[in-house]
Formats: C-alpha cells, sequence, structure tokens
C-alpha cells in the first residue's frame, strides 16, 4: 500500500502516528497485548483496506490572519487555540474538504466569518450536511449565501445555521435553524437506516464501524431466544442492529434524552418493534431492573474513553447476564474495568478483538466478551 505523508503532521496533532499503516497495526496490536494479553488471547487487529478520507464528520475552525489579512479554516493546534490552515486532510472525506473550502471562499464575499463550519456526510447514501456556526443570530445575506453555496455543491442536501455564542470546547450551541432541506440527513449501517442530526453522535468511520458492530454481535451469540440491555445507547444504532439479528427484544438505555428521541425515530424509521427506549441514568435503571427480578442475556456496554465506572460494573455484576459484550474506545480503561469487574464476579473473558477505527491516531477500539463460569 502506497503510503501517503501529511504536511500538517506535526503542527495539526490530529494524528499520532506518522509510520507505515502496517507498523501502526502492530504498534496497536503490541499496545493491546501488553494492556489486555493477561485477560485472554488478543485476536489479530482488524485494519482498513484504504486507511484514508474514513472521516464523515469534518469540522473547521475560522478565524482571521491579520499578517496574511484573510479568512483561515482549519484545526486547532494541540492545546491551543492556534488555527492551522488545512484545505484538505488526509483522513477527512474529500468532498466535505471542498465544501470548507468554498465555504471559507463565500465568507470572503459575504463578509462575515463564521465559528466552525461542520459537515457530515453519508457515506452510503451520500446525502450532506453543512453546519455554519456563528455566535450571533444575525446572519447577513443568508438566502444569498445559501444560494451561493448550493450553486458550487449542489450535492448538498441539507444546510443549517447553529448559533453558539458561549466560548466553550463545546462546537455546536443549542439553537439551530435550517436554512436548506430537512435539517438532518441518512446514512445505512448494517443494511438499517440512520438518521443523523447536527448534533447526534454517529460513528465517525462506517466502514470500520460495520466490522465492529458484526464483532459485537457475533459475540452476543442472539439465537432468537435472548433478552438484551444496550448501556450507553446513545442514538440507539447497536441496539436496533441487535433487535435485527437475532436477539428476542432490547432494551436501550441512555440519559441523554435528545439522544434517545433519536433512537426511537430510528427504530420507527427501521420498523424495529422489539426494542424500548429509556431515558435514564445507565446504573440506576440497572439497580431498579435486577431488583425487579428482570432476567436479562446479554448487556451491550460501549461507554465513552474514561470507560465505565465500579457502580455500573457492580450493577452489572448484580444483574447476572450470561454474557457482557464490552465495546471499548480506550484498551487502558478497559484493562481498569475487566480487572475490577472480574475481581467481584464469577465471569471469564472469553474474546478480545481489537479494530482500528481510526487509522494515523494512537486510538484503538476493542470488543470484549465475558462469559459467566
Amino acid at each position: 500500500m502506497e503510503q501517503m505523508t501529511c504536511k500538517h503532521y506535526k503542527k495539526c496533532g490530529g494524528c499520532q502516528l506518522d509510520m507505515p499503516y502496517e507498523g501502526q497495526l502492530e504498534y496497536k496490536q503490541k499496545l493491546e497485548q501488553r494492556l489486555l494479553g493477561k485477560f485472554a488471547t488478543i485476536e489479530p487487529i482488524i485494519g482498513m483496506y484504504y486507511p484514508y478520507h474514513y472521516r464523515n464528520k469534518v469540522q473547521a475552525a475560522f478565524g482571521y490572519d491579520k499578517r496574511a489579512g484573510k479568512i483561515i479554516s482549519g484545526v486547532y493546534q494541540s492545546n491551543s487555540h492556534r488555527i492551522v490552515s488545512v484545505d484538505s486532510c488526509l483522513i477527512e472525506d474529500k468532498k466535505a474538504d471542498e465544501i470548507i473550502v468554498t465555504v471559507r471562499g463565500l465568507c470572503k464575499d459575504f463578509k462575515f466569518i463564521p465559528r466552525h463550519v461542520l459537515v457530515k456526510r453519508g457515506f452510503k447514501t451520500n446525502q450532506i450536511m453543512v453546519v455554519i456556526v456563528t455566535d450571533s443570530p444575525i446572519f447577513p445575506a443568508k438566502n444569498n449565501f445559501v444560494k451561493a453555496l448550493l450553486g458550487v455543491h449542489p450535492e448538498i442536501t441539507t444546510i443549517i445555521h447553529n448559533i453558539n455564542p458561549y466560548e466553550t470546547n463545546l462546537v455546536l450551541g443549542d439553537r439551530e435553524n435550517v436554512l436548506f432541506g430537512k435539517g438532518y440527513i441518512e446514512d445505512e449501517l448494517m443494511g438499517l437506516t440512520f438518521r443523523i442530526s447536527a448534533k447526534s453522535f454517529y460513528q465517525i468511520n462506517p466502514t470500520q464501524t460495520e466490522k465492529l458492530y458484526k464483532t459485537a454481535i457475533e459475540y452476543a451469540g442472539f439465537t432468537g431466544n435472548e433478552s438484551a440491555l444496550d448501556a450507553y445507547c446513545g442514538t440507539g444504532t447497536i441496539g436496533i442492529i441487535a433487535a435485527k439479528n437475532g436477539a428476542k427484544n432490547v432494551i436501550g438505555v441512555e440519559l441523554e434524552k435528545s439522544a434517545v428521541r433519536d433512537a426511537i425515530s430510528n427504530a420507527k424509521r427501521n420498523k424495529i418493534d422489539n426494542i424500548y427506549f429509556y431515558s435514564a441514568d445507565a446504573t440506576d435503571f440497572i439497580i431498579d431492573l435486577a431488583e425487579s427480578g428482570k432476567h436479562i442475556d446479554v448487556v451491550m456496554m460501549d461507554p465513552p474513553r474514561a470507560g465505565s465506572t465500579e457502580e455500573f460494573l457492580d450493577a452489572v455484576g448484580t444483574l447476572s447476564p450470561q454474557r457482557v459484550v464490552y465495546v471499548s474506545c480506550n484498551p487502558e480503561t478497559l484493562a481498569r474495568d475487566l480487572k475490577y469487574f472480574l475481581s467481584k464476579n464469577n465471569y471469564k473473558v472469553e474474546k478480545i478483538q481489537p479494530v482500528d477505527m481510526f487509522p494515523h491516531t494512537a486510538h484503538v477500539e476493542t470488543v470484549c466478551l465475558l462469559t459467566q463460569q
């Protein structure tokens, strides 16, 4: 495979591994072995055939370079608020990069500078969302701006104006106005259709996501008779896939109410009627399930990078499912959680499968199967 080099690598900080892709996979395999090898055999990491331009979500910060006397767009340099000007990135979707460059040119013509521009593209549907983020609800000549943008990129299916007046690390604010289209896009994953709004979570690398989720469903071992719990369910992606692929019924629990609304919408969109979503704290919800005598065969959990909590793991132990499928985006917190869970419960680790979701970065996803002894 031809190795591409990035001219922004030293300044940007978005990628951490400046080495041939085969070397990256070897590095991540060794990382998994060092952190998780004591629990079970580590399967060979699942890599990408073409590990470039895989990010279906691209966001760019905008600013004004006084020295150059021009509007710039790109990414914040690591640990700073300095914008590294980027026109194209080796891991970002090419079309998204092109649209951001076009927006930057239009900003010069229309004499305004947004805070950020966010582009999401459905790789299967080819639907494209563009989100213009400003700190003020005032968007000068917005109708003409939209017309000009669509004139260059008629493939765009929706355009949104998002207002974020606060100086925080969050790109998007709570207010938004749809300027063109439906205000959302859709994409397909494992034969199902998912609705993607500006703020909703959707996996960044859909090609590898299918491999990740297929592994998780395989580890769950559904035969048509199992009840499953999808903890940290987000917009319901993996739970809905489980409901279609062998689970008798699925319960999804998620604290973020807007994500639950998206999850319910996604289930209806796919005519999946054996999944039920609840907006609640996952730990409290599992404790209530256990106390009510509810039986769950499979717990599927996909916590954030910080990992799970001892309270949640204790609750899973109390619920006592036959299998636990832990999808992790951080092998260090996975190792910590496995050590704690196994020390207090009669389970063993059966399988560990690393998946390279983010080539050229140090991140690695892992699917881990635990079964009752």
